[in-house]
């Protein structure tokens, strides 16, 4: 087997690593730091694709280990995040465990049963990635929406909270129900049947491509003016633009 045939495989295997330091930071309530590695597993996961087609070594190891990486860095993280944000939020009775300390380290820790629900994308997210293993149709477009994506989403509400400096942002982030509501749609639109366009380029001509220029373009604007708010909506908008090109998707 050539040298070059492990490249892309060693590369997912970057994209395992930030992703498990990711979730180390997250658990630690560090969640700019965690967010970081979840951008390099992300930049990482895209790069394996593209040189495993660059070089012409795709394997299907590398299909499966590609899928078991995302699981932790955009499946495993994300949950971790929203399940964070709703133990901030949530106003509910708590469960504490001090009680079960004679045989486990757990002296003061609080669990809110709501929070759990933020775990939810994980089990999508896991779903989705079995299901897209066996799919053989989603060659040059997504069924639902790719699990990276939905991590962005996901990481963009800390960073909001983090860098925009909106009271008004900050009391939508931070409503139970509002975060309920993220958690739910978010599962439904990774195991959706909604056709979206993958950024892959088989030539870089604008008439083949003009559904990606427009998308790179608009989300370079929104995000010069809104910063990280604008990841939702950038999300929203690959959304509504591969909705309205579904016929050359």
């Amino acid at each position: 087997m050539q040298l070059k045939s492990y490249i892309p495989n060693f590369i997912t295997l970057l994209n395992l690593f930030c992703g498990s330091i990711a979730v180390i930071l997250a658990v630690n309530n560090l969640f700019l730091a965690s967010v970081i590695f979840v951008f390099l597993g992300i930049f990482f996961d895209f790069f394996d694709g593209f040189f495993a087609r660059k070089l012409q070594v795709q394997s299907a190891l590398g299909i499966q280990l590609d899928s078991l990486a995302d699981m932790v860095t955009s499946g495993l993280v994300p949950g971790i995040i929203m399940f964070k944000l709703l133990s901030l939020s949530a106003d509910g009775p708590s469960i504490n465990v001090s009680s079960w300390s004679t045989f486990m380290q757990w002296e003061g820790f609080k669990l809110n049963p709501i929070a759990l629900l933020g775990l939810c994308i994980t089990l999508a997210s896991a779903y989705r990635l079995a299901v897209f293993n066996l799919d053989e149709e989603q060659q040059s477009y997504f069924k639902g929406l790719p699990t990276p994506a939905n991590t962005l989403l996901i990481v963009s509400l800390p960073l909001i909270l983090e860098f925009q400096n909106s009271d008004a942002m900050n009391s939508i982030i931070l409503n139970k129900w509002f975060l309920l509501a993220v958690t739910f749609l978010s599962c439904y639109l990774l195991n959706s049947n909604i056709k979206l366009f993958a950024l892959k380029f088989k030539n870089y001509g604008f008439k083949d491509n003009a559904i990606r220029y427009t998308f790179i373009l608009l989300s370079l604007v929104i995000l010069v003016v809104l910063q990280f708010a604008a990841i939702p909506l950038i999300i929203l908008i690959y959304i509504i633009l591969s909705l309205l090109n579904t016929k050359n998707i």
